[in-house]
């Protein structure tokens, strides 16, 4: 078991609590009271020491890490929406994941410095004077270039995994769990380490809430999904443990690579043709936009006689729409509606 030691805790006020409502989350000014004495002491009193497990590690925390550096959009926004910006050093992005003026948390990231536009790395860390990255395995933490929780810990720096990343034990495939229970999990073990259980478990009802009704409205005949994240030579897409996975599922479709036991991954074009999705889900996201996406599906000659392409059924939402992270519940709300949508109106192309 390893014990996290931070250093000196400055007391700090969380200025932002964010509840989902409708298609999102919605900024709240109340605070229950249990999060208000977390953190007018600081975030000792009863509550610590606290222990908790992610992906397979024991932890204990003694106080509430007080720097955290987080890497990429879902993993930033589990920190906002749990309200926890003002326990942030900053946070790693590139800028190709969509509009953040136009999401909710804007005042959070207008708070919390943009450390950096490329790759997390230690130097950053470091200078950041972080006690605690928030990262995963291929969301951050890469063993190519040693950066590691294993080596942030020799320098004295604890690590929060992304539980969608969690490796299963074979090889380096990733997903131990169903996506959104990997959410769900997230926000609960934040909560105890941050001493913000309540504000968690309310973010978790308000969620599954949302995603129960998608669900109940979902077609008796669930149309065939596949998503495409990018690639031409092979498609990137997701497998059942990646967040479209759940998504798909959730918003009344039927996944056309659940058996993939692995969350991203690369596969052949073949099997796309195999398995005939009735529609296609692009990630927006990256250099290469939605619409050249959708325009390089339509015009590749291998894909022609997919039943997506043919009626032209092919549906976007954002790369954080898809990752783990507080937009999922917006995001199965957003797709069942497309795909109920595609029952209603049969073969007629959209």
């Amino acid at each position: 078991m390893t014990r996290l030691r931070t250093p000196a805790t400055i007391a700090a006020s969380l200025a932002l609590v964010l509840t989902v409502a409708g298609c999102g989350a919605s900024v709240s000014d109340d605070k229950d009271e249990k999060d208000k004495n977390a953190t007018a002491d600081g975030g000792k009193g009863g509550h610590y020491p606290v222990t908790i497990t992610n992906c397979g590690t024991e932890t204990t925390y003694d106080k509430a890490p007080e720097r955290v550096v987080t890497n990429d959009v879902g993993i930033t926004e589990i920190m906002f929406a749990l309200g926890l910006e003002d326990r942030m050093a900053g946070y790693v992005m590139p800028d190709d994941k969509g509009d953040l003026d136009a999401v909710p948390y804007k005042d959070a990231y207008d708070k919390v410095p943009w450390l950096s536009k490329r790759e997390i790395n230690r130097e950053l860390v470091l200078d950041a004077r972080a006690d605690l990255v928030f990262a995963g395995w291929n969301y951050g933490f890469r063993e190519s270039e040693g950066f590691t929780p294993a080596a942030l810990k020799k320098l004295g720096v604890g690590s929060y995994l992304l539980t969608e990343s969690c490796r299963n034990g074979v090889g380096k495939a990733r997903g131990v769990m169903s996506p959104l229970d990997a959410l769900y999990t997230d926000l609960r073990t934040l909560g105890k380490i941050f001493d913000v259980e309540e504000r968690a478990e309310k973010l978790v009802r308000d969620y599954q809430r949302q995603i129960a009704d998608a669900a109940a409205r979902a077609p008796k005949e669930r149309p065939t999904v596949f998503l495409y994240d990018d690639g031409r030579d092979k498609p990137f897409t997701s497998g059942r443990y990646a967040g479209p996975h759940d998504i798909i599922t959730k918003a009344g479709g039927d996944h056309v690579m659940k058996d993939l036991k692995d969350s991203w991954v690369t596969v052949g074009w073949e099997t796309v043709v195999e398995r005939d999705p009735e529609v296609i889900v692009i990630n927006n996201y990256g250099d290469t936009s939605a619409e050249q996406k959708k325009k390089f599906l339509l015009d590749y000659p291998p894909l022609a006689g997919v039943s997506a392409i043919k009626n032209k059924r092919i549906f976007t939402l954002d790369y954080a729409d898809l990752v783990e992270s507080p937009r999922n519940a917006a995001a199965v709300t957003a797709l069942g509606d497309y795909l109920r949508s595609v029952r209603r109106d049969g073969n007629r192309p959209r």
